[in-house]
């Protein structure tokens, strides 16, 4: 039989990226803030300045706050369009796949002190047609990147919203990795007009590791950014996002994701609140 899930308030946690942290007791103080106490913790600055996050682990053991999973962003995105994302986004560049190979090296090792069962990424784009050249350069990269997490028993979760899910879903059947599967995140379907998030999930449930819990608006421009709106705000149908998730039999962790305004713990919290409505 499948096993039950914890109840959805018990699952939430809140990216700490969102927070905009600048130390781990900065982070601290703004996660009890939002009254969530497990987050999803960005590795990036666990990796590049030490001296500042190297006691994170400690102090949020002390403090009483899991680390649900770990983040790591590739050297050189950059997010000011959707055409220079397309181009720089991901491990998909030549110019910077050495760096970002060291980067997510350094990062298992991260993780696997931190004892992380689960990290997430940006893989780039993906190409809609395997005939093309950057297909197989991608898929090897990934397969590559996918090894190293495996060797220390962690997952891969690849986020959603830069190709559509039957794309999506296409690559994870072509590389057979165990440990490789999808962090969803239904505004990214919006934000990047890549179909309706509900379809998403039932045709990735079984893929699913994490969800991110974020909104938005899709664009009325064709090639342009949607919006990114407080979770409850925009067009993700949330009660049927969540009876969808549980119909496709999804019971880990739902991260609360906010990366635009700046009353970020306060939409965080509007998030947490949409949600434990919800749950009722």
């Amino acid at each position: 039989m499948p096993k039950p899930s914890a109840p959805l308030t018990a699952r939430l946690a809140v990216c700490s990226w969102s927070l905009q942290p600048t130390s781990p007791q900065d982070l601290l103080a703004k996660l009890e803030a939002t009254g969530v106490r497990r987050v999803q913790l960005a590795l990036d600055p666990l990796r590049e300045a030490p001296a500042v996050w190297g006691a994170t682990a400690q102090l949020f053991r002390a403090a009483g706050v899991a680390i649900v999973s770990g983040m790591f962003g590739c050297v050189g995105e950059d997010y000011s369009t959707l055409d220079t994302i397309r181009v720089s986004g991901g491990i998909a560049p030549d110019a910077t796949w050495e760096q970002n190979r060291k980067h997510a090296l350094a990062t298992v090792a991260l993780a696997h002190e931190l004892g992380l069962r689960l990290v997430t990424f940006h893989a780039g784009f993906l190409p809609h047609d395997e005939q093309d050249p950057h297909f197989a350069k991608l898929k090897q990269r990934l397969l590559q990147v996918a090894e190293l997490f495996a060797a220390r028993g962690i997952a891969l979760g690849l986020e959603t919203g830069q190709e559509t899910a039957p794309v999506l879903l296409e690559l994870l059947q072509k590389l057979k990795c165990p440990n490789v599967g999808v962090n969803f995140d239904p505004a990214n379907m919006l934000l990047y007009d890549k179909g309706n998030p509900i379809a998403a999930v039932r045709t990735l449930g079984p893929w699913i590791r994490q969800v991110h819990i974020k909104d938005a608006r899709r664009t009325k421009v064709p090639g342009a950014w949607g919006e990114e709106v407080v979770a409850g705000s925009g067009e993700v149908d949330w009660p049927a996002f969540f009876a969808t998730l549980d119909q496709v039999g999804f019971t880990g962790d739902l991260c609360i994701e906010r990366e635009a305004g700046d009353q970020r713990v306060a939409d965080i919290c509007a998030a947490r609140q949409m949600a434990e409505k919800l749950a009722i």
